[in-house]
């Protein structure tokens, strides 16, 4: 039991954030959870989902940034490049 703990505090962990990912989500820290919730807020308040395949997100100029540069990104990749502004 005492390592499923261990898994969930890691996530609730307040992470720092990048002065890019801030600029969309607000200042930090903040656990990977909220990070999660507040850029898929973002994402449908600003429709960047492709409405062909709504598991890719199109990125504006806010969400380029943090994507590397990138016009469009998976759910999972998006992740990964999260987690390159989160430390």
């Amino acid at each position: 039991m005492a390592k499923k703990e261990a898994t969930n505090s890691k996530f609730m962990k307040p992470m720092k954030l990048s002065e890019k990912l801030q600029k969309i989500i607000g200042k930090g820290p903040m656990p990977r959870t909220e990070v999660t919730k507040k850029i898929w807020e973002y994402i449908k308040k600003h429709d960047l989902q492709n409405p062909k395949n709504r598991r890719n997100i199109l990125a504006d100029a806010a969400l380029k940034d943090v994507f590397g540069g990138k016009k469009e990104v998976s759910m999972f990749e998006m992740t990964k490049l999260l987690n390159e502004h989160l430390s």
